[in-house]
C-alpha cells in the first residue's frame, strides 16, 4: 500500500492511495479459504468444495467486500500515519477506472481539526441576573388557572347566549344534502367566542336560547385537514339543549382539591416552584450568552469550512421552513438572501465556539458517562415508531458521527456549569423584563444580521424567542473510524437510522384538545 500526500493548506489535507493488485487478490484468496468449508453445492461433500469454484461463485462478492475493508483500513492508516483529526467524515473516491485485477487507486480528501490553545479558566467573571418571583405573581397565576377551569350554570330559559356562554347542543352536519364521516355528536359544550368551531359556527348560535333549533350555513377552510370537506359548504341542524352561563370560582382549599392537590397552600407552591424555575432558565440563558460573547471574543482561529457549510445549512433550513409558515413568505425570503453571508458569520461563530467547548472540555476532563449517553439515546428513540426504536439504538451505537451529535448538547452543558462553576459571579436582582431585555442586548452586534425596518418581520426574530442562531455553538463532529468509498459495494440500507414516527393524522374537523367532530376546526 502506497501513500503519497497531495495537498496541504489551511485545514486541508488530501492524499492517494493505492493498494496493489496482488495484495488485494491474496485477500480474496484468504477469504475464499475461510467460507470454503461452509460452502455446499450438490456433488461434493459438505466442507469439500473446491477453492476456485467457490471463487467462481462467490468472487464477485468477495471481492467488493475485500476493496471496501481494504479501503477503509487505507483510509484509517492515512490517518494514523499522519496524526490526523478529522473533522468531519473524510470523502474517499475510488479511481472510476478501477476493476478487478488492477491496482486500486483511491483520493482520500479531508478536513482536520485546527490545534487550539484552551484558554485558562481562572479569572473569568460573570453577572448573574435573578428575577424574585413575587406573591403577586403567583397570586396572578392562580387566576389564570382559575379562568382556564371556569365552571358553568344552567341559564334562564328565556336568556338568549352571548359572547362567553356555554351551549349544550346537538348537531347534525351535511354537505350537498348527504351526511358526512364525525359530523354528527350529541350534548357537545361549546363556549361562544372561543374559537373552538370552524369559522361562522358560533356566531350564528349568538342569540340562542335552550330548546332553540337552527339551521346554520359555513364554509369548511381551504386548509381544513380533510380533503373531502376542503373549502366546501355544509349545512348544520343544530339543537340548543342548554344554555349555561359562567359561575364565579372560589379560589379556596376546595378548588385547589378540584386540580388534585391537597389545598391552596400547595397549588400557590407548585406555581411558585414554576415560575422561579423559568426565570431561572432565563437567567442560565443570560449567563450563557455572556460566557459565550467572551469566549467567541477571545478567540479567532481557523475552523474546517465543511463544519461550518454543515451548520450553515442547518441554519438556513430552518429559516426556510419559519418563513415558509409566514403570512409574508416573498419578503422574508428575500431578506433572508439579503442576509446570506451574515447567517454564514454565524454559522462559523457557532463552529468556533463548539471546538473550542470541546477543548476547554477535554482539557479539564469533563465528559458524558456511559449511564447518561444510555438515557440519551432512549430518549431520543422514543421519537421512533415502537418497531424501529431498538434499529435506531443499534444504529447510534455503531456510528461514532451519530452518537456524537446526540451527545453535543449534553457535553456542551456540562462544559458550560465548568466554567459556571470556575467563574466569580456577581448577583444582580432585576425584574424580568429587564431580564429579558439584557438577553436580547447581549447578542453579538457584529455577529446577528442587521434587522430592517420595524414593520417588516426579520427571519431570525422567531429565533430570539428562546433558541438563537448565534448562541448555540455547532456540535463538534467526532470522526468516523471508517469511511465507505462510493465503490465498489452499494452502501448497506441497514446502516441507516430508521425513519422518524410520522405525526398522527389529526381528526378531519378539530383541534388536537377538542371532542372530535368536523364542526371544529
Amino acid at each position: 500500500m502506497q501513500i503519497k500526500e497531495t495537498a496541504n493548506e489551511g485545514l486541508k489535507r488530501a492524499y492517494t492511495v493505492t493498494i496493489p493488485a496482488k495484495e488485494i487478490d491474496e485477500r480474496v484468496n484468504s477469504e475464499v479459504k475461510k467460507i470454503a468449508p461452509q460452502v455446499k453445492m450438490p456433488g461434493f461433500r459438505p466442507g469439500k468444495v473446491p477453492a476456485n469454484l467457490v471463487r467462481k461463485m462467490h468472487g464477485e462478492q468477495l471481492h467488493a467486500q475485500t476493496v471496501n475493508d481494504m479501503i477503509r483500513e487505507s483510509v484509517d492508516k492515512v490517518m494514523a500515519e499522519n496524526k490526523l483529526r478529522p473533522a468531519m467524515q473524510p470523502k474517499v473516491e475510488l479511481d472510476e477506472g478501477y476493476e478487478e485485477g488492477k491496482d486500486a487507486s483511491l483520493t482520500v480528501e479531508v478536513e482536520v481539526l485546527p490545534d487550539i490553545e484552551a484558554p485558562d479558566t481562572d479569572g473569568l467573571e460573570l453577572e448573574r441576573l435573578t428575577v424574585p418571583v413575587t406573591d403577586e405573581q403567583v397570586a396572578e397565576a392562580v387566576e389564570r388557572i382559575a379562568s382556564n377551569n371556569k365552571s358553568y350554570k344552567d341559564a334562564a330559559k328565556t336568556k338568549k347566549a352571548a359572547d362567553g356562554d356555554q351551549l349544550i347542543i346537538d348537531f347534525v352536519g351535511r354537505v350537498d344534502g348527504t351526511e358526512f364521516e364525525g359530523g354528527k355528536a350529541e350534548n357537545t359544550p361549546l363556549v361562544i367566542g372561543s374559537g373552538q368551531f370552524i369559522p361562522g359556527f358560533e356566531e350564528q348560535l349568538t342569540g340562542a336560547k335552550t330548546g332553540d333549533t337552527k339551521t346554520i350555513t359555513v364554509t369548511f377552510p381551504e386548509d381544513y385537514p380533510a380533503e373531502n370537506l376542503k373549502g366546501k359548504e355544509a349545512e348544520f341542524d343544530v339543537t340548543v339543549q342548554q344554555v349555561k352561563v359562567p359561575s364565579e370560582t372560589e379560589i379556596d382549599d376546595e378548588f385547589a382539591k378540584n386540580l388534585g392537590l391537597d389545598s391552596l397552600d400547595k397549588l400557590k407552591e407548585l406555581l411558585r416552584g414554576q415560575l422561579e424555575q423559568e426565570t431561572s432558565g432565563l437567567t442560565r440563558t443570560q449567563m450563557k450568552r455572556q460566557l459565550l460573547d467572551t469566549l467567541a471574543a477571545g478567540h479567532d482561529f481557523a475552523v474546517p469550512q465543511g463544519m461550518v457549510d454543515a451548520e450553515f445549512d442547518q441554519i438556513w433550513a430552518q429559516l426556510q421552513q419559519e418563513a415558509a409558515q409566514s403570512d409574508d413568505a416573498e419578503a422574508m425570503l428575500k431578506e433572508m438572501e439579503d442576509e446570506k453571508d451574515d447567517y454564514r458569520k454565524i454559522a462559523e461563530r457557532r463552529v468556533r465556539l463548539g471546538l473550542l467547548l470541546s477543548e476547554i472540555g477535554q482539557k479539564n476532563g469533563v465528559e458524558v458517562n456511559a449511564n447518561e449517553m444510555n438515557m440519551l439515546i432512549q430518549q431520543a428513540a422514543q421519537q421512533y415508531r415502537a418497531e424501529d426504536r431498538e434499529r435506531f439504538v443499534q444504529y447510534v451505537q455503531s456510528e461514532p458521527m451519530a452518537a456524537a451529535q446526540l451527545r453535543a448538547p449534553l457535553y456542551e452543558d456540562k462544559v458550560v456549569d465548568f466554567l459556571f462553576d470556575k467563574a466569580e459571579i456577581t448577583d444582580r436582582e432585576v425584574t424580568r423584563e429587564e431580564l429579558e431585555a439584557a438577553i436580547e442586548a447581549e447578542e453579538s452586534t457584529d455577529e446577528k444580521p442587521k434587522k430592517k425596518a420595524p414593520a417588516k418581520k426579520a427571519p431570525a426574530k422567531k429565533k430570539a424567542d428562546s433558541k438563537k442562531a448565534d448562541d448555540k455553538p455547532a456540535a463538534k463532529k467526532a470522526p468516523a473510524k471508517k469511511a465507505a468509498a462510493k465503490k465498489p459495494a452499494a452502501k448497506k440500507a441497514d446502516a441507516k437510522a430508521p425513519a422518524k414516527k410520522p405525526a398522527a393524522k389529526k381528526a378531519p374537523a378539530k383541534k388536537p384538545a377538542a371532542k372530535k367532530t368536523d364542526a371544529k376546526k
